[in-house]
């Protein structure tokens, strides 16, 4: 069956649909946005009916502006960000957790003796990142009723009454066996949820049911974790392949084939897709705080929004001296302290808005770089370049930044939003399994490629002053 797919990438901060057509390629979009509520002791929460709300808007929209019907839709989602809710009626029983959520630490310490075997089994570090602790957390703090789970399976449930999560978003749990791409009834004893009724584990494509809420009757065949979507899109379909994606966060994907590799440096192995029954695998690596820090900046009205990055920036020639270490919400790999917080030192009276934006885009940048380090040891060869994209790349001083540090060449994708593009891809083959995954796959180009400026002494010398404020952070906790 040929004909254009809506794919629909349900995120942190907002819901983004695309109607996309494999002769003449995105035909409609529409985006929705949600709004996260932040609150103490690391809360981070969003209103169930306002991420089913976006879906459905955005969807429409997508479709409005196409003109035409589309043959079948996709879903991305969030991966970490878990609920509970009423099986028999789809009503939610609290209000969504977010990723970024950390008030499952108490969960994660009372754990700490049992984290390298949930290493071993899941391919994950111990943190409230994931969804596991998440999960125990509201069992012992919000109810024990009901089912608890992400919120992809939520939602598709809203949409086709199924209950299923596809192999990738499961990987992002800590409850499911790397090695088998199953659920894990060890890790799941570990937290407490030996009881719990889970969704079925499905390949990313395949026919997981119908759905009447964008219009007539779509079949739901394509369902991927967010930053898996991105990778698959980013054409990163070989092993060493890689890309980062910088939005709420920074995430940084290394394809790593049919078996899995589990990381040595503080990196996450996990399940990139599962395809006719056959599993890939990924290295993958967090920037908590990427966008979210540009906001953190435009909340204290240092700039207007993340457009002012380059104008404000560019003002200066370089940080004035100024070290920004950016954990606003705790470093992640590959330090995994979600407890700390950031820093800023070097402050004088001379420092400007201008130096702070070019501290914050060295914080963000270097950060990536220890990331793209890690994957070129676990690996055992450098990446010979880092495919990028997310809204943050719009920002010329941001990327520039990056080439610089890391001292090898970045390329922006042409394509934007390459979430839903990538969930586009997996639907078209749940309609035609025999499709081949690089031909479901948009022709991946740059729209602009960034060199390094600097020379690797200049580059070093500067990753060593950031390094050292990170550990000063560590020594000091």
């Amino acid at each position: 069956m040929t004909g254009p797919v809506l794919a629909v990438d349900q995120g942190t901060s907002g819901t983004k649909a695309l109607v996309i057509c494999p002769e003449r390629g995105v035909i409609g979009s529409g985006s929705a946005p949600v709004r996260p509520r932040y609150g103490p002791g690391g809360a981070v929460e969003a209103d169930p009916a306002e991420l089913l709300g976006s879906v459905v808007e955005a969807g429409r929209l997508a479709l409005a502006e196409a003109g035409e019907d589309a043959v079948a839709v996709g879903l991305a989602n969030q991966g970490e960000t878990v609920l509970a809710w009423d099986p028999d009626t789809g009503r939610p029983l609290t209000d969504a957790v977010v990723w970024q959520d950390r008030r499952a630490d108490g969960i994660c310490a009372g754990l700490a003796g049992r984290e390298e075997e949930l290493k071993q089994l899941t391919g994950l570090p111990l943190d409230p990142y994931f969804a596991a602790p998440k999960m125990a957390w509201i069992r012992r703090e919000r109810t024990r009723e009901g089912v608890v789970t992400t919120s992809d399976a939520w939602l598709v449930h809203r949409l086709t009454g199924a209950f299923v999560t596809d192999a990738a978003t499961a990987g992002r749990t800590q409850l499911l066996d790397l090695d088998r791409a199953a659920w894990s009834p060890a890790a799941l004893d570990v937290f407490g949820l030996g009881d719990e009724r889970l969704p079925t584990v499905v390949d990313s494509a395949g026919a997981f049911g119908t759905t009447t809420a964008f219009g007539g009757e779509l079949p739901l065949t394509g369902l991927l974790v967010d930053q898996q979507a991105a990778l698959l899109a980013q054409g990163a379909l070989e092993p060493g392949t890689a890309k980062c994606t910088y939005g709420t966060g920074a995430f940084l994907l290394a394809q790593t084939g049919p078996t899995p590799r589990r990381g040595s440096t503080g990196l996450v192995s996990c399940v990139a897709w599962r395809l006719g029954g056959r599993t890939s695998y990924c290295l993958d690596g967090q920037v908590y705080t990427a966008a979210s820090a540009v906001r953190w900046l435009t909340d204290l009205h240092v700039i207007s929004g993340a457009a002012d990055l380059d104008r404000v920036g560019g003002g200066v020639p370089d940080a004035g001296g100024v070290t920004f270490v950016p954990a606003l919400a705790g470093l992640a790999a590959p330090w995994w302290r979600g407890d700390l917080r950031g820093s800023l030192t070097g402050l004088g009276l001379d420092t400007s808005a201008g130096h702070l934006v070019r501290a914050l885009c060295e914080g963000i940048a270097a950060q990536v770089v220890e990331l793209a380090d890690a994957v070129a040891a676990d690996l055992g060869s450098p990446l010979s370049a880092l495919r990028v994209d997310g809204g943050l790349t719009r920002s010329a001083l941001l990327m520039q930044t990056q080439a610089d540090l890391l001292q090898r060449p970045v390329e922006v994708s042409a394509l934007p939003d390459v979430t839903a593009l990538g969930v586009g891809a997996v639907a078209r083959i749940g309609l035609d399994p025999g499709l081949p995954l690089h031909r479901a796959v948009p022709d991946w180009r740059p729209a602009a490629v960034y060199e390094p400026r600097i020379g690797a002494d200049e580059a070093a010398e500067r990753l060593g002053v950031f390094r050292a404020a990170v550990h000063s952070l560590l020594e000091r906790s």
